[in-house]
């Protein structure tokens, strides 16, 4: 008999959870939380050079402050008396082409790139003459991501400085001579990474989404401890930029 669902990524065997095959009821104590994530994500457990270049990913992304989209809206959101669930699942959804999400588009770009050998200022023209922006590069606060440069020396350290990096640094390198410093940021170099350890680009939006869900957390339960419910914008950071006062037209009827 056919069922209408399947997968092949959990079960249960005599009674013990398996995922892809492996006990993990064995696994806890003896692989980290990290190795068992690329695990749910490849099907496969990782080497010791892509378990710690993962772990690494996911630590050096795990939040980057209260101003961002993602914590905004969390914390909003738990504000206006919601629950937990339903604040970090704002701040998850908060997360978009401009904040986290240009990771899976960034791997296509590199991969392509890479795949035919592509030179970076024809790429970054090709890209300036759509209007398009290149994802996965510059970022608001920063000319140089030291979260990039930091990932770049573990890169190094493991061998996995490859085609997919060199090829997201030519690109940094050729977006930065046409205007002002557009650095390879946190979206690129997990692009590039996550295509050095032969990732699905599918995964890229989705290890962001793991990496920062913690820091999100955070976010909402410090909200929850340290303010007060009902937070709203204060009057004096807005600016009233619409009609002034003006007579109604008189009632037609």
């Amino acid at each position: 008999m056919n069922k209408n669902w399947k997968s092949s990524i959990t079960t249960s065997v005599d009674g013990k959870p398996h995922l892809y095959g492996y006990d993990l009821t064995q696994m806890a104590g003896n692989y980290s939380f990290s190795d068992t994530i690329y695990l749910a994500l490849t099907g496969n457990l990782p080497d010791q050079p892509s378990s710690k270049m993962f772990e690494s990913i996911l630590t050096i992304a795990i939040d980057h402050g209260i101003e961002t989209p993602s914590a905004v809206a969390a914390r909003i959101v738990y504000s206006g008396g919601n629950s937990v669930n339903t604040a970090v699942a704002a701040g998850v959804m908060a997360l978009g082409e401009w904040h986290g999400g240009a990771i899976e588009k960034s791997m296509e770009i590199i991969s392509k790139a890479a795949a035919d050998n592509t030179d970076a200022s024809d790429l970054v023209n090709n890209f300036k003459a759509k209007g398009e922006r290149v994802a996965g590069f510059g970022h608001r606060l920063y000319d140089v991501d030291p979260r990039t440069q930091r990932l770049l020396e573990i890169a190094h350290e493991l061998g996995f400085k490859g085609k997919y990096v060199a090829k997201a640094l030519e690109i940094e390198a050729a977006l930065s001579s046409e205007s002002k410093a557009l650095p390879l940021n946190i979206d690129g170099i997990i692009a590039a990474l996550l295509l050095e350890m032969g990732l699905d680009q599918k995964v890229g939006k989705g290890v962001f989404i793991i990496a920062r869900t913690p820091g999100l957390v955070a976010h909402v339960v410090e909200e929850a401890i340290k303010e007060k419910p009902f937070r709203r914008l204060s009057e004096e950071e807005v600016e009233y930029d619409g009609p002034r006062p003006r007579e109604l037209p008189k009632n037609k009827n």
